[in-house]
């Protein structure tokens, strides 16, 4: 039987193609038109000169839905919410921070007009980092939401309570799903009528991981009637609908949203809870070059891009030699900044254990099993090259920007196509080079295979590492064995 094609909205079946080659379309961030000057230094002084595909594209299109400050337009016009589809390591952040700095730039009052929702704490740091380096010397006040302070000490960056009332103090807030809903739910004067920009970034994640209700609550709040003070009655936010005299009659503030995702799901039905309003998404669909320079639009089958500069490879092995392998990439392929990832949490601490207990590599390991500050330890430690091996889960590596991973190792081959794209995704950032390896156990050889070329990915090497090669370690490692049930007891 021939399969159904799902029926695609038309915004989702002729999205905006964005450059998929990143070093060869950097664009001069002088050439993108309506960035502040102010922002161009700030720029230039931290080293842009140039910009990404996709920032070229997303940066004007979000500086012009708000050309009417944070009003509706004229005629009731409403800013169209904004999907972004984008590898890793595309340059996505830069994409919202800079036009929302930019649209906040002449504010007067503080409130909450933009906010943004990150899955982990990590996230949720990096681009509050980001924010502060463009809001810098602004006047404009970001606030980091995510329990690493207390509740209470969250409570006074967010709003102080005068004798007229509570005003707030952050115009930007970044924050994680639980946290922000219990400020939503517990702090009283922190409201969220005000806001213009709802950023969901890594969506695909936030619409998954039952933060639906989240999504839902700052919405709600968004919305709420402000109780009887005059002036913002005149400010009221209605719901899209029918244009009627009497909703075109009084200024609005609307409620924009912009989702990123690598891997932007294209179900019309989860993206159907976010309701958005006539969405524009923007895309770096594979092209790829024919012999003679042309670009050949390739099936758009091919659901998911990869960073340009990486190479592919998996290693068919048994479960018992999957140790091994590890440490002779490390020892005896000298490989270095590796990340490798495991499927739990348990897995990626027996691992750490045993090539501690083994020696010779410079190893930690990364996940929710340690306290935020020690994650930022070890996270600066790689960063500097001190530590040579990260051995990480999935949740807590998604989305981060770790700098320079020259080889992600899947230890555990992935059992879903994103996490895979997240994983291989933390090498090869920014238009750099960087190669993934997974180590798949030849029972799962065929599925995995498939589960790749489903996805459109045909570019993956078979790398066979022979049994002779591992042989010298053997000693060392069944002695690190022994060592470890000893601890282990």
């Amino acid at each position: 039987t021939p399969q159904v094609q799902p029926f695609l909205p038309q915004w989702l079946a002729q999205p905006k193609r964005v450059q998929k080659r990143i070093k060869d379309n950097l664009c001069p961030i002088t050439d993108v038109p309506g960035i502040h000057p102010r922002l161009l230094k700030k720029l230039q002084i931290n080293g842009i000169e140039s910009f990404f595909p996709v920032q070229a594209e997303v940066i004007p299109a979000i500086l012009q839905s708000a050309c009417n400050g944070y009003l509706m337009g004229p005629g009731g016009y409403r800013p169209k919410d904004i999907c972004v589809s984008a590898p890793t390591g595309s340059g996505k952040t830069l994409s919202f921070v800079i036009p929302i700095v930019q649209v906040l730039l002449d504010r007067v009052v503080c409130h909450v007009r933009a906010l943004v929702v990150l899955p982990t704490k990590e996230l949720a740091q990096q681009v509050s980092k980001v924010f502060n380096v463009y809001t810098d010397g602004t006047g404009l006040k970001v606030a980091l939401i995510t329990g690493q302070k207390s509740f209470a000490k969250e409570q006074e960056m967010l709003v102080q309570k005068k004798v007229t009332g509570y005003c707030s103090l952050a115009d930007i807030v970044v924050a994680t799903p639980g946290r922000l809903t219990d400020h939503i739910n517990q702090t009283p004067g922190f409201s969220l009528t005000q806001l213009r920009f709802l950023i969901i970034d890594e969506a695909d994640r936030m619409i998954d991981d039952m933060h639906q209700n989240c999504l839902n609550q700052i919405v709600k709040a968004a919305f709420q009637v402000e109780n009887g003070s005059g002036s913002n009655m005149l400010f009221q936010r209605t719901k899209p609908g029918p244009l009627t005299a009497a909703s075109c009659c009084s200024p609005q503030i609307p409620l924009q949203k912009l989702l990123f995702s690598a891997t932007l799901t294209q179900d019309p039905e989860k993206l159907q809870q976010l309701d958005l309003f006539q969405p524009r998404l923007f895309t770096s669909v594979y092209s790829e070059k024919n012999r003679d320079g042309t670009e050949t639009e390739q099936d758009t089958n091919n659901k998911y891009t990869l960073p340009e500069g990486l190479s592919q490879c998996y290693v068919p092995c048994d479960l018992n030699s999957k140790p091994l392998l590890l440490l002779y990439f490390m020892l005896k392929m000298k490989f270095t900044r590796v990340l490798c990832f495991t499927n739990s949490r348990e897995a990626s601490h027996r691992l750490f254990l045993l090539v501690q207990a083994f020696g010779g590599v410079t190893v930690a390991e990364f996940s929710s099993r340690l306290p935020p500050n020690e994650r930022q330890r070890t996270m600066k430690e790689f960063d500097q090259g001190k530590i040579q091996l990260l051995i990480s889960t999935d949740a807590t590596a998604r989305g981060i920007d770790v700098k320079g991973v020259n080889y992600v190792i899947n230890y555990d081959a992935p059992q879903f196509i994103r996490t895979y794209l997240h994983r291989v995704g933390r090498t090869a950032r920014a238009g750099k080079t960087g190669v993934a390896f997974s180590l798949v156990l030849r029972i799962q050889e065929r599925r995995f295979l498939r589960m790749l070329r489903d996805a459109g990915i045909h570019d993956i090497n078979k790398h066979p590492v022979k049994g002779n090669s591992l042989k010298p370690l053997l000693q060392q490692y069944e002695g690190a064995l022994r060592k470890l049930e000893k601890t282990v007891k």
